[in-house]
Parts: structure tokens; sequence; C-alpha cells
């Protein structure tokens, strides 16, 4: 485990955490005025390899082949010339700082980090992280890696749990929850029941490696829960017709894939961030990466039983736990996502893909991304 410490004074800035793989939707933007929970598990933290934070520059300003060389392949906004390795945590692993008053602005519902870090060390004053709890956005406390260094605290590593082990865990994701949002009908919060954030998150990513994956052909995902998340955009961006690729559930507790399928839809550990790959080295099958608590759901979905497996009720007894009700809406995998995911492919300079990528704002329209 590890302290991050503050790089000005050498104050601890954190409670001991362990490192976990960066969460497909650590920048997802959210809807608008949805009160979205807390990013990462307490006790843990992430790093996003990437650079990140001010200065900016716009894609017209970066030559391609730079561009490619820090693995973007396709034309993005802009471009961070900042730091590279933030660091990510719960709010509630943040210790010994306080807020910078005045970059706390050009928020909404709360703070945004829009001007750089919004908090600082106390005992120095150094600005070390940015604090981020606005509406749309997940709670989090971001460390600014030029603020901060990591100092383990003990001589045991953590050993990463096995693919066994976490299956044994069993912890899987439902692909719908409640929402809460702001602005209800007497101005406070109000609920519904919708597709899961993390879930849209994850097809979003996903769904850029099925078009790598199908080099421009039509591709078939699995009956069922698959076929929601996944076929209607499939079939939106895709050719139709005969010669489809194949794609289908592989991973740990999972019969071995046909040898027909080309593509596999495969956890990645929630740990090391590593994509679980077939026992057959010779296997060559694209794979295609899901969050495991996903991918779980997906390859062995909880049943909720309504009623009991025989026989009724007993009288006076009522059952507090009724199914989730279904979402109104379709399936939509999370546009950023997909986009951010897309323009670090090498597949993109493929036109038939870029095709895609560049007519993206008329497929919001159409409503097939959130």
């Amino acid at each position: 485990m590890f302290v991050f410490v503050c790089a000005g004074c050498g104050a601890e800035l954190t409670a001991p955490l362990s490192q976990v793989a960066l969460p497909v939707h650590a920048h997802q933007k959210y809807g608008n005025g949805i009160q979205l929970p807390v990013l990462m598990e307490s006790g843990t933290f992430a790093v996003e390899p990437e650079p990140s934070g001010p200065p900016w520059r716009r894609w017209e300003e970066i030559d391609p082949d730079e561009a490619a060389a820090r693995g973007v392949y396709g034309p993005v906004h802009a471009l961070s010339d900042g730091a590279p390795g933030a660091v990510v945590i719960a709010p509630g692993d943040i210790r010994a700082t306080v807020l910078i008053p005045e970059k706390c602005g050009g928020y909404c519902c709360g703070l945004d980090g829009a001007e750089g870090p919004n908090l600082a060390c106390e005992a120095c004053g150094l600005p070390v992280a940015s604090r981020i709890d606005d509406c749309s956005l997940w709670q989090a406390v971001w460390l600014a890696p030029d603020a901060v260094h990591r100092i383990p605290v003990d001589d045991t590593d953590a050993v990463p749990l096995s693919w066994a082990e976490l299956m044994a865990e069993g912890r899987s994701t439902p692909p719908f929850e409640p929402i809460t949002g702001w602005g209800g009908p007497r101005l406070g919060s109000h609920h519904w029941w919708s597709w899961s954030p993390r879930w849209e998150a994850a097809a979003g990513r996903a769904l850029a490696h099925l078009l790598a994956a199908s080099e421009g052909r039509p591709v078939t995902v699995p009956d069922g829960l698959s076929e929601k998340v996944f076929q209607r955009a499939l079939d939106t961006l895709l050719p139709t017709g005969p010669s489809a690729w194949r794609a289908v559930l592989g991973g740990p507790g999972l019969p071995a894939s046909d040898a027909d399928a080309g593509i596999l839809l495969v956890p990645v550990h929630p740990q090391t961030g590593d994509t679980w790959s077939p026992p057959d080295p010779a296997a060559s099958a694209y794979r295609v990466p899901l969050p495991f608590d996903v991918w779980l759901w997906l390859a062995f979905p909880e049943p909720h039983l309504p009623a009991p497996a025989s026989g009724v009720m007993p009288d006076g007894v009522l059952r507090d736990d009724p199914p989730a009700p279904n979402p109104y809406s379709l399936f939509r995998p999370d546009p950023g996502v997909f986009r951010h995911t897309v323009v670090r492919l090498p597949a993109v300079r493929s036109q038939w893909l870029r095709d895609i990528l560049d007519n993206l704002t008329q497929d919001v329209r159409a409503r097939l991304f959130q």
C-alpha cells in the first residue's frame, strides 16, 4: 500500500491506498443535472497514464505523427500538454488539504476542477489536487502528478486476485439502476430507473473495439442482453448481409469458444487492468475488453425471482424486494467514451471507420448514442 505526500513539504495527503485499474468511466460526463456517486472505492487509487490538464493544444496545431506517437490516431478537439500520471482517489481518502476559493468557480451544482487544482496542502499551501463533485461527473479527487509523491507504507506487495478468486467473489454490476437528478417537481432531487452509466461507458469502449475488429464487415453478438447492448449500434454503423463476424463471450468459467468466432467479449482484471486471454496461445480472435463487473453479469446474469420457486407467499408475508423496473429507453453506448476510445485505435486510419467517426454527430441526433 502507498500514501501520497506533498512534493513541497512531505506532508501526508491521503489514507493508505492500493492501486487498481483506472475505471473506464473515469472521465464520463453523464446526462444533465445527474447526481453521480463516488468514482473510486475507498482505499484504492488509479493512475491516468495520459497527460491531463492545461496547457491544451487544438488538433489543428498538432502534427499527425506527434499525435500518433502519443497513441492518438484520429482527430480530437484538443490534446493536453500537462503532466501524465494524474492519480484519482475517493474524496473520503484525502487528508490535510484545504479548498482554494479562487479556484472553485466555473461550476453548476458543485466543483468541476476546470480552473486547475482547487485543493492545497494545508501545511505549505502548494496546490495538490482537484476535488470534483459537479452534477453529471463522478465524484473524485484527482492528485496533480507533479505535486505529490507516492511513498510505500509497508513492505508487503498486494497480490492481485486470480481470475478464479474474482469469479468466486462474484462482484457484478446490474445493467440498470436508480438515477438521481436535480430539479425535481419541488426543486429537489428526483429518481428514475435507467440503464447504468457504468454499462453505457463500458459499451462505448467495447463498441469502438467491435468496430475495429469488424474490418467493416457485419458483426453479430449473442442473443439476450448482449444483443440489447450492442446489436442496434452495430447494425446502424456497419453494413448488413452475409459473411458477418460472430462475437461471443469468452473468459474464466466459460467453455472454450467456437473456432469460427472471430471476436471475443472478455473481462478486464479490475486490479491490474490486464485483458483476459484464452488459454490456447494460438487463439487469434480479437479480444474486446469489458470491465469485469459488467462482463460477469453478461456471462452469468443474476436472475431475479419475482415469486417463490414453487407455491405462493405465505399469508401475511409481503415481498419487499420486487423486481427492478425496466428502463423506458433503448440502451445507448456512451458517445464520449466511444470517441475517446476509437481515436486511440490504429484502425481509425481506415477510411470506413474514419467516416463513422466523422458522422458521429449525426448518429447522436438519431439517438443512437445518449
